[in-house]
């Protein structure tokens, strides 16, 4: 909703500063960080800066501190001047008077208010530099958004104590904890501990360990350092009262947090609790009882573990890269070597997404099915937790938009299966938190030992943690040595000390008609989360096929499929995806480019020579590419046809088009082409990586790549990308070898 007043401050700042800041900003009587920025440029500008930016920092603050140290009435040098600060009251929700350059007593009211919302000194107008700092940016210091007034008053009161410190500037008073109000905690930790201005730096190193081994508190205390310790249980989200004495329900609320995050149960403010109300990772020189690594667990390594109190091992189903950390996932034989030493497994699930563009619905379909194929193979029973990995710092509005799309992906490939395993969710604080609340997991894998992530830093342990990352650490030497993250275990989860015959790398066989029937609802089930009827549709995106057509046609072919398989290591669902997917997609659009084709090659009508036709959409001069590579590195035979040569295309392109078994067999050649780089294609003209030679054990990296590269590069006709797509069809892959998986091993 426009506000007038922000309005007329926006156009003030426009007409009297833009051409000379660099920046305007829209007039819609909304505040926003862009009328901040030309707030604080304007502001800049009339200190003399010549070099201006969005920041309010140390130039900016030092400057202001060297002319202007206190500002009122009779101190501020234009009416210009004054019209920012009036600006900026109105931008804050603050009376500015009339934006009329006069500091009025208006003015000077509203300044008292602004001040005593921040808690800093209110007992006069006069408007100090951090103080204009903090009026200059989007912090609230009224409550907001069903914000606590018991942290609203730790926050005033922090701000009221330190705002004189030299790196202590105003934090919000809007009732919620934040990075800056949790490192505000440990600035004010080192000035009570002694620490001079430039030494102190809001960092939990060992001075401040140090110097909080020294400062427990407990029933009968009294003092700013209770306030500071009070103040801490506050901001971990403790239901106590902000005091400097030290009752017998703090004591309580102490011992409850002591349990939930399984330190010593004192009930006293001693150093383990002071860290872990402080930063994430808490005491790191705690001994959990659970860790997690990429090495595999051999006996010297399992009795390494047991000897350091170690019980349970986290370790990863499968291993994204064929390069680096050979032994990632879980080896051959080390579940029974886990199982045989008195330790107990928990399953993670990592893919090679690192950012929030890796993880969306389909991808988190694709995520689901592939960690319960992937435990299956290695044996874990029903009822396992797998916890799947976010492992990067999601911003909150990322964890809206892509983060919690991915674990419906997850929970609903899991209720497909069956609900055979559990969901648990591996990150930080906020991501553990909110997958949790949204009924997307069980329990949750905290990784606390990034204590720098903004999903961490100001957020409370989740209420349904099973493991808690701490610290990195080498226990064992000799054959035993090995490197660690040690977690601390709250019990919710066990792991698991007893597994089935893990199922091994063998070849694809026929498929079992008594799995037909399930593989086709899951693959139907799938197609219509993502938008595609199993009738095909109606209106202009309607396809031509139904699911069940497309379904039976590629099932038609399985001797075949199987044979191609068999004959070049390649899994049956690498065939059965992108032949399955193309022909899903076919539609009139498709249909009627194949006439102009043949009516081009026929009657001599058109300009339209080739286009991607067929079951499995396959053009006639990337059929021939792709036949010329494969008959020449020997696994086909055939004659070679020439690419340029229209005939040839023509040629290529009525096979691909009509012989559906062909078609299939193409698709496995694309593969093989696929695998070399594409070399003589088109996108991109360089080529691709090349990659391991075909195997039955891809990594998933390996298989999204072909999966990836039989479209292409870059942006398909409808303007989505190829690895959007693929990103759908690794969900198709791991549904077709779910049950190839099933088949292959009786």
């Amino acid at each position: 909703m426009a506000d007038e007043m922000v309005k007329r401050a926006q156009r003030f700042v426009n007409s009297v500063y833009g051409s000379r800041i660099g920046i305007t900003v829209e007039e819609d009587g909304q505040t926003g960080w862009n009328t901040m920025y030309a707030l604080t440029r304007a502001l800049q500008y009339e200190l003399g800066i010549t070099t201006l930016s969005n920041s309010f920092g140390p130039t900016t603050l030092s400057t202001l501190n060297s002319k202007y140290p206190q500002l009122y009435e009779t101190t501020i040098p234009s009416e210009d001047f004054c019209r920012i600060i009036q600006s900026a009251m109105y931008c804050k929700g603050y009376d500015g008077g009339d934006i009329d350059g006069v500091y009025s007593i208006r003015v000077k009211q509203a300044m008292l208010k602004l001040k005593s919302d921040m808690g800093v000194d209110a007992s006069n107008s006069i408007l100090i530099p951090k103080v204009f700092k903090g009026l200059l940016n989007m912090d609230a210091y009224v409550t907001v958004n069903s914000g606590s007034e018991a942290i609203r008053s730790v926050q005033r009161w922090l701000n009221g104590r330190y705002v004189n410190r030299g790196d202590f500037f105003v934090i919000p008073c809007d009732g919620h904890n934040s990075r800056d109000v949790s490192k505000s905690m440990l600035f004010a930790v080192q000035y009570e501990l002694g620490m001079a201005d430039g030494v102190a730096n809001g960092v939990f190193g060992p001075g401040t360990q140090s110097g909080l081994k020294s400062h427990t508190v407990s029933s009968g205390s009294t003092g700013t350092w209770v306030s500071l310790f009070s103040a801490g249980m506050i901001l971990n989200q403790r239901s106590v009262a902000f005091s400097s004495s030290f009752g017998s329900s703090l004591a309580d609320a102490v011992r409850a947090f002591q349990s939930f995050a399984k330190l010593p149960v004192t009930g006293s403010g001693d150093f383990q609790t002071w860290a872990s109300l402080l930063v994430s990772y808490g005491d790191q020189s705690r001994k959990g009882a659970a860790c997690d690594g990429v090495t595999k667990i051999t006996p010297a390594r399992a009795a390494a573990l047991k000897t350091e109190g170690i019980t349970y091992v986290g370790r990863y189903l499968t291993n994204p890269s064929t390069t680096s950390l050979p032994e990632k996932a879980i080896q051959p034989g080390e579940l029974q070597t886990i199982a045989d030493n008195s330790l107990r497994c928990y399953p993670i699930y990592q893919t090679f997404g690192r950012d929030a563009a890796g993880f969306n619905y389909a991808a988190g379909r694709a995520a689901g099915y592939a960690a319960v194929n992937a435990a299956v193979d290695h044996g874990f029973k029903n009822g396992t937790r797998i916890f799947f990995a976010v492992d990067f710092d999601a911003l909150d509005h990322e964890i809206t938009s892509n983060v919690l799309p991915h674990f419906k992906g997850v929970e609903d490939s899991m209720a497909d299966t069956g609900n055979a395993y559990l969901v648990g969710v591996y990150g930080p604080r906020n991501v553990c938190t909110r997958v949790g609340e949204a009924g997307h997991s069980t329990a949750s894998f905290v990784s606390d030992m990034s204590s720098g992530f903004s999903g961490n830093y100001g957020y409370p342990l989740p209420v349904d943690w099973a493991y808690d990352q701490i610290v990195t650490r080498t226990v064992g030497s000799g054959d035993g040595k090995i490197e660690i993250d040690n977690n601390i275990a709250s019990g919710r989860d066990i792991g698991q000390n007893s597994f089935n015959k893990p199922r091994g790398t063998v070849p694809d066989v026929r498929f079992d008609g008594g799995f037909l029937n399930a593989l086709h609802d899951d693959l139907g089930r799938f197609m219509r989360s993502i938008g595609y009827a199993d009738d095909g549709g109606t209106g202009a995106d309607a396809k031509l096929f139904t699911h069940t057509q497309c379904f039976e046609t590629i099932m038609s072919f399985d001797t075949l499929i199987t044979q191609l398989s068999n004959r070049y290591s390649m899994r049956k669902a690498l065939i059965q995806t992108n032949a399955y997917w193309e022909m899903r997609h076919y539609d009139l659009i498709d249909q009627a480019v194949d006439h102009q084709v043949a009516s081009y090659h026929l009657n001599g009508v058109g300009v339209v020579k080739d286009s991607s036709t067929g079951i499995a959409q396959i053009s006639g001069r990337v059929g021939i590419i792709a036949w010329n590579h494969c008959i020449n590195k020997g696994f086909a035979s055939g004659t070679v046809l020439d690419p340029n040569k229209e005939s040839d295309i023509w040629t290529m392109w009525q096979k691909v088009n009509k012989d559906n078994a062909f078609s299939v067999q193409t698709v496995s050649l694309l593969h093989l082409w696929g695998v070399d780089g594409k070399p003589g294609g088109d996108n991109p003209p360089d080529g691709e990586t090349i990659l391991r030679s075909m195997r039955l054990d891809y990594t998933e990296k390996e298989i999204f790549e072909l999966v990836r590269r039989y479209q292409g590069w870059g942006k398909l006709p409808n303007g989505e990308r190829v690895e959007e797509h693929a990103t759908k069809r690794m969900t198709l892959y791991q549904i077709f070898e779910k049950y190839n998986g099933i088949v292959r091993n009786p």
